[in-house]
């Protein structure tokens, strides 16, 4: 044991007087170890983990053997290493037919190019809209604890709406949508969700780099593909027959040739007085079958049970899913590797639960769970929340881990949605004692907090860290770590060249952060302590609800 872990523990005792009075055992992480996991699942083998693939069973036996061999007991329902996730599988047959009609000239639009259509997630066989009204809705949002209505009554049944990406105070800064930090109403998701909500037969998000947080590549890779969805009973409520994305400068030549000024609209569009825009003798249409079919993915789950406290449960998670196999990029790779999307998770996690089970027994339980779906909506995750092997009002804490970076080691640590509770408070208190700190999410705007998979939890209350690599590279600074961020979210982000890299990456950072989760969930593990949400979250509410259930 090193001085610096020396230290590392005396501080975790200052910071907790209920913990136990089990020795605190050194972080030990691997990064050797990891490298293995990464390169592994994240090989041309595993055909890019897409669910219901080879690459699923591959991936998830992968992970199954490594809890195992490790020591750790299945996590599952009745004993099993694996809960079961039955899924919608939804898939656009041949090309799909896409068009605008503007002044009785139609225009085809090709898929992937200028727009990108996903497979309905209706569960219908066809989709088919013939010349609908195309209607200009703002950032189409109906936000009433914000008096906001982009919609204003407007009958929008059967029209095909087009909407702005992100929230109505991106641009500014300012106003009532929290500056430049996005709220919920600034997601894709969220917009689909309201178009189903007001009656649109479609529609369409008009994709801008900046808003978005990541470029073109990434919306055609992650949606033309195929799509998945939990199984609901009546999936209309939430999902339009049509969800799909247009390229910005697309748009802009739509709204000109119908006499609009994009910029004009989107000004107009940032304020309460925007009313939706009907864009005079132009109409949509979209014709394509989809074949959709209910299978059966899987999380993986394991546990080691708690010793006093078996009931409680600190959760750490990462997903092991990616988007499987695509049409070749350039340089003919079809392979969609997620090397560090999510092989980092996976590892991350892998080697979280190789320390723990080789320590003392925590006084808590400890579960560690390898979500499904991911990419196609939070939705293994979501299903987990939704039917929880383990209650959410006794889970004390969880841990999220997506998408680390290979860059070596930092003096800092961010934290995705910082703000949000006092696990912080426990984080800077273990990164102090090795001269470390936390650098806030420096991209708000990009709703990064809603985009993985604590965010399933954490709207049910539990209180959940996403703690992130840090910028500050030891070697080179924060200018070398944003370079170095920035390129992979340009070049390789749900891209195929999201490969292992072993000229190049350094996973002694990975390792370190590792260590810091370890403490984190040591110190929760044997102790008494429940964590909550700050009273300024949105989240806080719904945890004290259930404080009933907690001793």
């Amino acid at each position: 044991m090193t001085s610096r872990h020396l230290i590392a523990l005396f501080a975790l005792a200052a910071c907790a007087p209920a913990v136990s009075t089990t020795t605190t055992p050194a972080p030990a992480a691997s990064a050797t170890r990891m490298t293995e996991d990464i390169k592994t699942v994240a090989s041309d083998a595993y055909l890019g983990r897409g669910p219901a693939t080879r690459g699923e069973e591959l991936a998830t036996t992968y992970i199954r053997d490594q809890l195992k061999a490790a020591g750790l007991q299945p996590g599952g329902p009745n004993g099993s290493w694996f809960q079961e996730v039955p899924l919608v599988q939804s898939d656009i047959v041949g090309k799909p037919s896409l068009s605008v009609t503007v002044n009785g000239q139609t225009i085809p639009l090709t898929q992937g190019q200028e727009i990108a259509v996903r497979a309905t997630m209706q569960n219908a066989d066809h989709v088919n809209i013939k010349d609908a009204p195309l209607v200009f809705l703002g950032y189409g949002v109906k936000a009433p604890e914000r008096n906001w209505d982009d919609f204003k009554g407007m009958d929008l049944h059967g029209k095909v709406g087009i909407v702005l990406v992100n929230d109505p105070d991106f641009e500014t800064g300012v106003g009532d949508f929290g500056g430049k930090a996005m709220t919920y109403y600034g997601r894709w998701t969220y917009k689909y969700e309201e178009a189903a909500r007001q009656g649109l037969a479609g529609l369409l998000i008009v994709h801008e780099t900046a808003p978005a947080s990541y470029g073109w590549p990434t919306v055609k890779n992650s949606n033309t593909n195929t799509m998945f969805d939990i199984v609901r009973a009546n999936p209309a409520e939430v999902h339009p027959l049509l969800e799909g994305w247009v390229q910005r400068d697309d748009a802009v030549r739509l709204l000109n040739e119908v006499g609009q000024n994009f910029d004009a609209l989107k000004k107009l569009a940032q304020t309460r007085e925007f009313k939706p825009v009907t864009l005079a003798n132009a109409t949509f249409s979209a014709n394509y079958e989809v074949k959709h079919q209910i299978i059966k993915s899987k999380n993986v789950l394991g546990r080691i049970p708690g010793t006093t406290h078996p009931d409680e449960t600190i959760l750490y998670g990462a997903h092991w899913d990616h988007l499987g196999v695509g049409a070749p990029d350039a340089k003919g790779d079809s392979i969609y590797n997620g090397a560090v999307d999510n092989g980092t998770g996976i590892a991350a996690v892998l080697e979280l639960a190789r320390d723990f089970v080789a320590g003392p027994k925590p006084q808590r339980s400890l579960v560690f769970a390898f979500w499904t779906a991911e990419e196609k909506g939070l939705i293994g995750s979501e299903y987990y929340a939704s039917n929880p092997v383990y209650p959410l009002e006794t889970t004390v804490a969880g841990f999220n881990t997506d998408a680390l970076s290979p860059t070596g080691r930092t003096h800092d640590v961010t934290v995705v949605g910082y703000g949000q509770s006092d696990l912080e408070d426990r984080l800077k208190t273990v990164l102090a004692a090795n001269n470390r700190v936390i650098t806030p999410d420096a991209n708000p705007e990009a709703g990064y907090f809603f985009r993985s998979d604590h965010f399933s939890m954490a709207k049910r209350g539990v209180p959940m860290l996403y703690m992130d690599s840090g910028d500050d590279l030891l070697n080179g600074g924060t200018a070398a770590g944003t370079a170095a961020a920035e390129a992979y979210r340009k070049n390789a982000y749900h891209q195929q060249a999201d490969n292992y890299n072993p000229a190049t990456w350094d996973l002694s950072g990975i390792a370190e952060d590792v260590n810091v989760l370890h403490a984190l969930g040591w110190q929760l593990a044997n102790s008494r302590d429940w964590p909550n949400y700050r009273t300024t979250s949105e989240f806080r509410p719904v945890r004290d609800k259930s404080a009933s259930s907690r001793h």
